[in-house]
Order: structure tokens, then sequence, then C-alpha cells
């Protein structure tokens, strides 16, 4: 039995979250390959960067669940989306300043956790305030908007690096940072259009009205045991690591082969658009494959294409090619994961499970980022990316195991 629908008025705030997304995640992606150019303009190599993106997501793997469950017992996400604001603000004037390399490990620490937190605060609101039935679809508009963020950032990067390099990319980097402190201070006024609209303690996703702190309290351990969280959380860790290690390290073989900053933003932010097709385009596919099938295709199907991006051969026209196919399918799979990991779990303990989730992925943001680091030492940068395509390959075929649609157009087709 579906719920009923939300009403009109408690889906005024989805279009303010949607905007905050985009300005944080805009942010976020400004900072992220920044971070690197600063450190290659500081000495560092392919090991010191790799150790930098495991700092980037060591305090948060501490930090998803506690907040989920915070999330889950006091629902007012829009104070925590304002902390992740003030969180990325601070990490990115700290990475601005930062004159060595330990202070770059700190920005970056704080830059991550700034992340997890509004991503925490956005899902949340989405796990509790919209209709099952609409779950695949705002869950594929507000990840559609994180790609948009991660589009428009590395560009901007790279329109503001030119083609400096070395000791040259210092000055212009620490100028970018400062646009991006600015760029997510921009999202602060939606936080008072998210708290103007959202109906007080909805629970939509259950079809429920109520307090949700006041619900039955559900232990980890439970969570972890539901068909399809385990495959969920593998699948996710793999497809969002990738991503990371794509942004940390593209700028170090774009910089190898002699292409420009410039060049090395748009091969990124042709990744995220080909994300922002998947994610519009959800609804229709659904229609079609079950989301088990598209899961599998998703991590499988963007491993055989990304492993194409470091080859020697490669020139910018094929990683663009490559990064297109496997960046559409990477972007089926972290909105796909989401709704599995919802509708496995009761309502009481929705955002704790998507911090698990969260969590699942921070951990795969700093155990592959160190087996990446491992790696390039002795294959370069390239090495890093193909070990990133192995998992991928692994966590397609572990998504055999999710569980079948309940519900879907495809299923009962």
């Amino acid at each position: 039995m579906h719920p009923p629908p939300a009403s009109p008025t408690s889906r005024n705030w989805f279009p303010w979250l949607l905007v905050a997304v985009v300005l944080l995640q805009t942010a976020h992606n400004l900072a992220r390959p920044l971070m690197s150019y600063l450190a290659i303009s500081l000495g560092a190599g392919e090991v010191a960067i790799g150790l930098l993106t495991v700092a980037y997501s060591l305090v948060a793997v501490l930090a998803a669940v506690p907040l989920g469950r915070f999330t889950d017992r006091y629902p007012s996400s829009s104070l925590v989306l304002g902390a992740g604001i003030a969180l990325l603000a601070a990490a990115a004037a700290i990475l601005a300043v930062a004159p060595s390399l330990w202070v770059l490990a700190l920005g970056g620490s704080l830059l991550g956790l700034g992340h997890l937190v509004f991503i925490i605060a956005g899902q949340g609101l989405i796990a509790r305030q919209s209709p099952e039935h609409l779950l695949d679809r705002d869950f594929g508009w507000f990840t559609a908007a994180v790609a948009v963020g991660q589009m428009i950032g590395p560009g901007v990067a790279g329109l503001l690096l030119g083609d400096a390099s070395g000791t040259g990319l210092t000055d212009p980097s620490r100028a970018a940072l400062w646009i991006a402190v600015a760029t997510a201070l921009l999202a602060a006024p939606c936080l008072l259009g998210i708290a103007a609209r959202l109906a007080p303690n909805r629970t939509a996703g259950a079809g429920t009205v109520g307090t949700v702190g006041t619900q039955p309290k559900v232990s980890l351990p439970s969570i972890l045991r539901r068909p399809g969280i385990p495959s969920g959380l593998l699948v996710s860790m793999a497809l969002l690591a990738s991503v990371d290690i794509l942004v940390a390290y593209l700028p170090l073989i774009a910089e190898q082969r002699g292409i420009a900053p410039v060049v090395a933003g748009a091969l990124l932010s042709l990744r995220a658009v080909a994300a922002i097709a998947s994610r519009l385009l959800l609804p229709l596919l659904l229609r079609r494959w079950t989301r088990r099938t598209l899961i599998m295709l998703s991590a499988g199907g963007a491993a055989l294409a990304l492993a194409c991006v470091p080859l020697p051969q490669a020139n910018p026209v094929t990683m663009g090619a490559a990064l297109l196919v496997g960046g559409f399918l990477l972007g089926l799979g972290q909105p796909l994961t989401m709704t599995s990991v919802v509708r496995a779990v009761p309502a009481s303990a929705r955002s704790t499970a998507l911090a698990i989730r969260l969590t699942s992925n921070r951990f795969g943001l700093v155990a592959m980022p160190a087996g990446a680091a491992l790696i390039a030492g002795t294959g370069g940068a390239a090495g890093a990316v193909w070990f990133t395509c192995a998992v991928l390959a692994l966590a397609g075929g572990a998504a055999v195991r999710t569980p079948p649609d309940r519900g879907s157009t495809a299923d009962s087709a």
C-alpha cells in the first residue's frame, strides 16, 4: 500500500534544497581539485596526494553515524545544512592560506566533514519528507544537483588556473579558493526557504506524520543485516570513491602529459554532465530495467569505461569519450543505492541508514585512496585509476545480491 502523497505546501522546500546543493557542491568541487593543484605547487607527488585524499575522508568516517542518529531524532535538517555551509566555507578559507601540506591536510579534513554534514542533511530531508513512490525521482534530482556542482566546480577551477603549472599554480589556486568560500556562503539564504516550507516532523516516505524522535530506535547491527544493505553499501562506496580518485589523480595525469589545467577541468566537468543526464533519465530507465540491473550496469560498465582514461595512448578526446560513458554509468548508481537503503529500513531509521551508507562511502574514501596511493607509488597515477576500476568491477558482481525491486514498473511489467 502506497502512502498518501505529500501536500503541495510540503513540496515547496525541494527547489530550495536543490539550489543549496548546487551552490555547495560547486564550492566543494572547486576546492577539491584546487587542493591537489596547490599540493603540486608545494612539491607533492602521487603518494602525498593520495594521503591528502585520505585526510579528506578520515574525520567524516567517525562523524557520519552520530550525525545520522542526530538527524533522525531531531529532524531540523535546515540547521544541520547550515552547519555544513559554515564548515565548507571555513575549510576553503584554510586551504586558501595553507603554507604547508600539513595545513592542507587539516583544511581537507574540514572540507570532507562539511561536505558530509550537508549531504546527510539533504538526504535526510528527502528520506523523511518525500513520498515513497517519489524517492527514486527525488534522489535522482538531488544527485543531479550534486552532479551540476561537480560539473561547474572543476570547470571554474580550470578556467581560473589557465595554463599555469608547477610553482606557478600557487597564487591562482589561492585566489580561486576564496571564490569557493563566497560560493558556499551564497547557499545560506536557501536555509530560510527550506525552514519556512517544511511540513513539521513529517515522515512522508513511510506515510506517517509524527515526531520522529519518539519512534523506536533501530540498532546498527539490525540495519546492517537487512537484505540489500551490504551490497548497496559496497556499490555506493566503490562508485563514490572512484569519482573522488578521478578528481584527485586526473590533474596529476594531465600535468604529467602536458595537458593544461583548463582541459583537465573540462574533462572532469564532462563526466559530471554525463552523470546529470543519467540521473534525469532515471525514471525512464526504471520503466525498462530493474533497479538491480541498473546498479550492476552502473558499477561494472563504469569500470570498463574508466579503465581507458589513463591508457598511454589516450589523448584528451579519447579520455573525454571514456569519461562521458563512465560518468553516465557512475551517475546511475548513487540515487538507486540511496533508495535501496531507505526502503530496507523502518522510517525511524532512514537518516541513520543513509548515514551508515555515507560512513561506508567515507571508509571507502579512506581505504581506496590509501590503496591507490600505494599502487601509485609503483604504478603511477594510471595504476591508481586502474586499481579503482578493479574495485568497481568487484562491486558490480556483488550487486547481483541486491534484492528484487518492490513494486517497480520494471518488475511489474
